[in-house]
């Protein structure tokens, strides 16, 4: 597999109209079962086409079982400076409804261990609205993650996917349905803690210490171009292009050997780019730019988003903050339904 992905690093070294490179992104699936020496390996094939910018930010994502003392020690002699830690939750009950395969300890000592060997830029995932957790739990999780000196959190509510062990044990009745109003209780006591301990809400889902906000998540929400390298991955050129690898990772390897890319492409119409536009903006505390939209899209697709905005804006659902529309962070719990009322359909 490492040899595929840097045949397809070679093959599509030209993709990326900018090649000095704000962040290095090790995400998805369990990129930490990856060898400390692979990781390393992958990081100086980047740098045999791309020059990394100074402050450079290089993410592992990492489940707290894979963050070992061994593989810890090895990981702080590469490049790697951010690591995302899978924790979820720092209560036993909820790690298990989740099917985690570590337990609040070790959810704990990873962090601790992380910390030690000098990993201090660290973000954590947390759940929240669980049917095992409640209010007292939730305040507990978010005092042990001030405790633990965390500058990055990811918090999302907990949803039942269809064909999952929660979604089987909700039907047979073992535990309950997820509650959207503890849920958005949760949430809003989250944001009001987290404020008074120096984060930033700075997207729904996320909360940073200054100087903290994930860049790599940051140039998303900003639609910058990305490349994406590896079975299932994604990438982005930036305007109306996007592509995605094949997840089969037997024909992904099978293509790349044959000097074929093992992926597929959508062109995006003006609709999708709208629309994607007002989702993504809307999510984060930079909003849309609507200079940018009226000089982007045609009054075709821009007629029916200003008349929904005169609405939200008289309800005061939506505000305009130097030329951005923006949801009041009273309602970013319903950011995605209002961003929805506005697309072109």
């Amino acid at each position: 597999m490492l040899d595929a992905m840097k045949k397809e690093i070679f093959l599509r070294k030209d993709e990326l109209q900018n090649k000095s490179i704000q962040s290095l992104y090790f995400g998805g699936g369990t990129p930490s079962v990856l060898s400390a020496d692979e990781i390393k390996s992958l990081i100086d094939e980047v740098l045999k086409y791309f020059s990394f910018n100074n402050d450079i930010e290089i993410t592992l994502e990492a489940n707290p079982d894979d963050l070992s003392s061994a593989f810890l020690k090895e990981l702080s002699s590469s490049s790697v400076n951010r690591l995302s830690i899978g924790t979820q939750s720092f209560f036993d009950e909820d790690l298990k409804l989740m099917n985690r395969a570590h337990n609040a300890s070790e959810a704990e000592s990873s962090i601790k261990r992380a910390q030690d060997f000098g990993f201090e830029n660290l973000s954590i995932d947390l759940i929240y609205g669980s049917p095992t957790s409640n209010l007292e739990i939730w305040k507990e999780n978010l005092n042990k993650t001030i405790a633990l000196e965390i500058p990055h959190i990811s918090s999302y509510a907990l949803t039942v996917e269809p064909k999952t062990a929660l979604e089987n044990w909700i039907a047979k009745g073992k535990v309950s349905n997820p509650k959207e109003e503890e849920q958005n209780r949760e949430f809003y006591y989250m944001i009001d803690f987290l404020k008074d301990h120096g984060f930033d809400h700075y997207e729904v889902s996320n909360f940073a210490k200054p100087g903290f906000y994930s860049r790599h998540n940051s140039a998303y929400w900003k639609y910058q171009e990305y490349l994406g390298i590896g079975p299932s991955a994604h990438s982005y050129n930036g305007t109306d292009i996007r592509s995605w690898n094949i997840a089969n990772n037997q024909q992904y390897i099978k293509k790349l050997y044959s000097n074929i890319l093992a992926k597929e492409t959508e062109i995006l119409s003006q609709q999708d780019q709208f629309n994607e536009m007002i989702m993504i903006g809307l999510r984060t505390i930079w909003g849309v730019d609507l200079e940018s939209l009226n000089q982007k899209f045609s009054n075709s697709i821009l007629d029916h988003f200003n008349k929904e905005i005169k609405n939200k804006l008289e309800e005061e659902i939506l505000k305009i903050e130097n030329n951005h529309l923006k949801i009041p962070e009273k309602h970013w719990f319903m950011a995605d339904g209002i961003a929805s009322d506005l697309f072109q359909v």
